[in-house]
């Protein structure tokens, strides 16, 4: 009787290290969701859920993230170097799957009341890109499934889309389109696989 605590917490253990895990196929949303499906970090749900209460779709959702971060739960810039080799300073405080920064997420956490939320979680993460980009609709009138200028308003910030910041940065631009066109793909792909 003593082996049962032994294997429920080896379950809990494998359960927990397998949401933290990166899915292998990115570019497609239904193995990514297929891999994501656990009782502990289900993304098919987490991301419904943040449509419910946003009102952009999930592939807009999940191309934002995949986007961002590649579906990495830590990912954050690279250090700069100092002198060309000593690792110094990151550009900015971008971190986790949304890779919202460090103001950005409280002011976040204090309008939604989700104090213990995480940007390592994936929930959370989905949840904050669905109200940034409903703030993006409200704000700058976007529509909730422009994929393009939704994704170049969450780069530049409201402000700094409202100013056009983006109209001279190819590299903005570059980002929307790729975010553009994988929301597209992911639309397509989430007709087939959810038959």
């Amino acid at each position: 009787m003593r082996s049962m605590p032994v294997i429920a917490l080896c379950a809990v253990f494998l359960a927990l290290t397998g949401c933290a895990s990166k899915p292998s196929q990115i570019n497609d949303v239904c193995a990514v969701f297929a891999q994501k499906n656990g009782w502990i970090g289900n993304w098919h749900s987490a991301a419904q859920s943040a449509e419910r209460r946003y009102g952009v779709p999930v592939p807009v959702l999940m191309a934002t993230i995949r986007i961002e971060s590649g579906f990495e739960q830590k990912a954050r810039p690279p250090r700069r170097k100092l002198l060309g080799f000593i690792p110094w300073k990151r550009a900015s405080t971008a971190y986790g799957y949304s890779q919202a920064l460090d103001g950005t997420w409280d002011e976040y956490r204090d309008a939604t009341g989700s104090r213990l939320a995480r940007r390592t979680s994936f929930a959370d993460a989905v949840e904050f890109v669905g109200w940034y980009h409903r703030r993006s609709h409200e704000q700058n009138g976007i529509a909730l499934n422009d994929a393009y200028n939704l994704y170049l308003s969450y780069y530049a910030g409201h402000a700094g889309y409202r100013r056009g910041v983006w109209r001279n940065n190819q590299g903005m631009q570059a980002a929307a389109r790729r975010a553009a066109d994988m929301a597209q793909s992911y639309d397509q792909q989430l007709q087939s696989c959810s038959r």
